[in-house]
């Protein structure tokens, strides 16, 4: 009794077998993604149209799983078909096969050139993988691929899904799957053999046959009919008769023996080698054939970009490539500031400008050189480039003419094409110099000539500043801001230079009536006219010791319109009904207007911050005021408000007393009459002073210093990023001319969304540089496609620009060619396609082995004979193939033996018995030198077996 009342002896050993096993729990959660995607129950769809496994749109969608702490990644493949529900939910239908039962008696879709391997190989629109993780090992043992099969049946008959459920098992590089589509009272088994070798026993259609039959194991006799659909592969490789049509390098000129390297002003364009490597006719009843594409072709374009881009992520300086001797020497003549000192105090007399040379130039560089062998550059080839940067030195071409660059060639798109680049315009000293730092770049020495290069050019900017010699190849005019930063400097040092040379020219012309106005204020002011012409800050605003007295001597002269830019659209000045000018404005670069616009906002907002701010805008409207008085004489203080600020002109109705009528009369708004206005009383002070000459505000010695100074401190890397927007920009002109020549369309929509892109991306503060990579490597993969259409024109006949009916069919192949994956050729082998593809074969074939002719022939001749009687096959060749298999000129003794056999066989069989209904069948083969694969999907009746 006591041991029955012990606690302990009433503990017992429970086992649970409601607990799910981790078998169980893999089956659930595949159940699970199965619901989660809707795959449950019949699936309704559109029968398949032809072509649409290449030309739709597949979509696919991805869920990780586990079996214990084994990963697996599970993904559903589909064909998106607009305006397909699953209307079989709603009204089921009994004996309705499975849709993937139904694709794979589909004819329409056989051997599709881009789809999912299981595509090709089944012909199903929709199915679903179950492959290993990404990091996990292969499915290799029978008893793991057992249970996976098992696990995967499970589900489906759980879940009630009826898309194809696939297992990957072996090395992922085999392409091994096996699997199940199961429906009501059906089930279709999913089956693939991999071998290396091809079994003797099936090399030729008759074995297949005997396999195919024995598998859906059909006792009725006679047989189901089997449809066979074959594709035979011939690779044509020998492409001697078709030379490829890069020119070759020009070794009689001056940058000889490179390739696209013959002038600095222009980049090379196309592939060094042939992008087309292979051709694929297909032999069949009807021919279609693609271009095998050779892999990353070497197109010189493509690679002066690039190498042009790598330059931007250089680190080191002028002086650290060049070594600093070299630059200290270089600039010594600069380099000691007492000199200048001594030019700004030394008493000015008339300029005289030596003749500028390109050899005067070149000797001026060179006396620096301590060794000539150490500059990558050498004397003739530094002559060329600066001859070509600076055509006025030698002569070429007229100052005028060389100062303005002209318009390209197609048109106003691409003439606006550098404002939307933020480049420079065509043919500007911009572009050019950008393109001569492309070519020397890759192939003159690299980042050490491109230093070098860039070196000569500061110097060269410097000596024409000094001897007021107009820098070449620029827009005339203030820095135009849609430009890159590198271009508006060099045209504010050109505005220099200009303002300069004119103020030396007018000293010389003292004597004459141009400096009438300039001598007067200097009388008033007690000081000789020279001396009012120095480069001081002080000039002009300390010329007039009295404002009364200079206006009493402006109402005394007639003041000469100056510094217009244009007219202000139709308005006029209200007493003199002159038309209005915009007053030309100070040249600024952006990189200015921004440090301005920091420092005011620095400024804050408390009260010494708005004093400052409104003495700089003071200091500002001033220099409006006297640039609008000088553009427009007459005019009033109205005038310049209509103008400067519109919303404190204000027009007014009144009566008039005389006639009565309501008429319409201009005043300023209230603020402005406030008294002791700022706007009023600078304007009683400003004076008639184009903006050119405002001194304070514009000083061209210290600008064009601040541009000498920027240029010489830019090192190689600055520069190249600097002029990556014109190189990219020459890069698209280029790129839109040859593509004017070939008509693709493709190219257009490709070039039209570069130029957006890169249009985005120059415009930044900071641009991505992976984004600029990537522009460029589409700007190359158009380069490749414009030449891969040459080359193709140029195998099919029709690079002369043939355009007859045959032509034009040719023409349309080559375009569908360079678009789509594979074109079915017009007429097959009796069209002009096929004709070309003919005599292509023809030449680089011309003869074949006995035993690889007799090997052929049979193959055709089964393909072609009774598919029930395979026996029969040589007295059943119709009458269209006669000629292909009779050995003297046929078509198919000029084809060498194919590279690739496909054969796909179709029947509907009773299985497993013969009361069985009767289901598809179908088989997959594909024979090649490198493997052997047969997939085959055999159906079964399950209601009874």
């Amino acid at each position: 009794m006591a041991a029955d009342s012990d606690p302990e002896s009433e503990v017992f050993e429970i086992t649970d077998f409601t607990t799910a096993s981790e078998w169980e729990r893999f089956i659930s959660k595949i159940e699970e993604v199965l619901n989660d995607w809707k795959l449950i129950g019949p699936r309704a769809g559109k029968p398949l149209e032809k072509g649409v496994f290449t030309s739709g749109s597949w979509e696919e969608s991805t869920q990780e799983i586990s079996f214990a702490d084994f990963k697996f990644s599970i993904t559903h493949h589909y064909l998106k078909q607009e305006g397909v529900e699953n209307e079989a939910k709603d009204e089921p239908q009994e004996e309705v096969y499975p849709q993937a039962m139904q694709d794979l008696l589909c004819c329409s879709n056989d051997f599709p050139p881009r789809a999912h391997c299981l595509v090709r190989w089944f012909g199903v629109r929709e199915f679903v993988v179950l492959s290993p993780g990404a990091n996990c090992e292969a499915i290799i043992s029978e008893s793991k691929c057992n249970l996976l099969l098992s696990s995967v049946s499970i589900a489906l008959a759980n879940s009630g899904c009826q898309v194809p459920l696939l297992v990957q098992i072996q090395q992922k590089q085999r392409k091994l799957f096996s699997g199940e589509c199961q429906g009501p009272g059906v089930r279709t088994d999913f089956e693939m053999v991999h071998l290396r070798r091809v079994p003797s026993q099936y090399t030729h259609l008759s074995g297949l046959l005997d396999l195919f039959k024995s598998k859906i194991g059909c006792s009725v006799s006679p047989l189901p009919p089997i449809r066979i659909s074959i594709r035979f592969t011939y690779v044509l490789q020998d492409w001697q008769q078709c030379s490829w049509p890069q020119q070759p390098p020009d070794f009689d000129a001056l940058l000889a023996g490179e390739v696209g390297a013959v002038e600095f002003g222009k980049l090379p364009f196309g592939a060094c080698e042939d992008p087309v490597s292979d051709l694929d006719p297909l032999q069949a009843p009807h021919w279609s054939v693609r271009i095998r594409k050779a892999e990353n072709p070497q197109c010189l374009l493509g690679e002066f970009l690039m190498e042009f881009f790598r330059l931007c992520s250089r680190k080191e300086t002028t002086e650290e490539i060049l070594g600093r001797s070299l630059v200290d020497e270089d600039g010594k003549e600069h380099g000691d500031i007492t000199q200048a000192l001594s030019k700004l105090t030394e008493p000015t007399s008339v300029v005289s400008i030596p003749k500028l040379s390109v050899s005067s130039v070149v000797r001026r560089i060179r006396r620096h050189r301590r060794n000539e062998e150490e500059a990558p550059l050498n004397p003739d080839l530094l002559s060329a480039i600066l001859t070509y940067l600076f055509p006025d030195a030698a002569g070429g071409q007229s100052e005028s003419s060389a100062a303005a660059p002209s318009s390209p060639s197609r048109g106003s798109e691409d003439h606006l094409l550098f404002s939307r680049l933020k480049s420079a315009p065509a043919l500007s000293l911009t572009q050019r110099l950008a393109v001569c730092v492309c070519v020397l770049n890759l192939h003159y020495g690299g980042v050490t000539a491109v230093a070098q290069l860039w070196q000569e050019f500061v110097l060269e900017m410097r000596y024409r500043w000094e001897h007021s010699i107009p820098v070449s190849g620029l827009p005339a005019g203030a820095p135009d801001l849609r430009c890159c930063l590198l271009h508006q400097k060099l045209q504010m040092l050109n505005c220099c230079i200009e303002r300069r040379k004119a103020r030396d020219d007018l000293k010389k012309n003292t004597g004459e009536g141009g400096g009438a106005k300039e001598r007067s204020g200097s009388e008033a002011s007690g000081k000789p006219w020279s001396d009012s012409w120095s480069d001081s800050e002080d000039e002009f605003y300390e010329c007039v010791s009295d404002t009364e007295e200079m206006k009493e001597k402006e109402s005394t002269l007639t003041l000469r319109p100056e510094g217009r830019l244009e007219a202000f659209g139709d308005v006029t000045l209200l007493d003199s009904q002159e038309p209005l000018y915009i007053p030309d404005p100070a040249p600024m670069t952006e990189d200015l207007l921004e440090q301005h616009s920091e420092v005011l906002a620095r400024l804050g907002s408390s009260a010494e911050g708005a004093q400052i701010r409104a003495r700089m805008q003071s200091a500002s409207l001033l220099s409006d005021m006297e640039a609008f008085k000088a553009a427009n004489p007459g005019c009033s203080l109205l005038d310049f408000v209509r103008w400067y600020s519109p919303r404190d002109f204000v027009e007014v109705e009144s009566i008039d007393e005389a006639s009565g009528a309501s008429v319409k009369r201009a005043e300023l708004s209230a603020r402005m009459q406030i008294p002791g206005n700022m706007w009023a009383e600078t304007w009683e002070t400003a004076t008639h002073t184009p903006a050119r000459r405002q001194r304070r505000l514009f000083d061209d010695t210290r600008e064009a210093e601040k541009v000498l100074h920027y240029l010489s401190v830019q090192k190689p890397a600055d520069l190249a990023m600097s002029l990556l927007p014109c190189v990219l920009h020459t890069a698209l002109i280029k790129l839109k001319e040859e593509e004017f020549s070939e008509n693709i369309s493709s190219v257009r929509q490709s070039l039209q969304q570069i130029t957006s892109q890169t249009s985005k991306l120059v415009h930044q503060p900071s641009p991505d540089l992976k984004k600029l990579e990537d522009v460029i490597g589409q700007m190359s993969a158009v380069e490749a496609l414009i030449a891969r259409s040459r080359s193709l024109k140029a195998k099919f006949g029709i690079a002369g620009g043939e355009r007859g009916e045959d032509g034009e069919q040719l023409v349309r192949l080559v375009s569908d060619l360079l678009e789509e994956p594979e074109v079915c050729v017009v007429g097959a082998g009796r069209g002009p396609a096929g004709s070309v593809i003919h005599k292509l074969f023809s030449s680089s074939q011309r003869s074949l082995d006995s035993s690889d002719e007799s090997f052929l022939m049979d193959v055709e001749a089964a393909l072609l004979s009774p598919l029930d009687e395979p026996d029969s096959r040589s007295s059943s060749v119709p009458t269209d193939s006669a000629e292909c298999v009779s050995g003297d000129s046929g078509s198919c003794v000029c084809f060498p033996p194919p590279v690739g056999r496909e054969l796909l066989l179709r029947a509907c069989a009773a299985r497993p018995a013969p009361g069985s209904r009767s289901l598809p069948q179908r088989l997959f083969c594909s024979h090649t030198p490198q493997e052997f694969r047969l997939a085959g999907a055999f159906s079964s009746d399950t209601s009874f077996f």
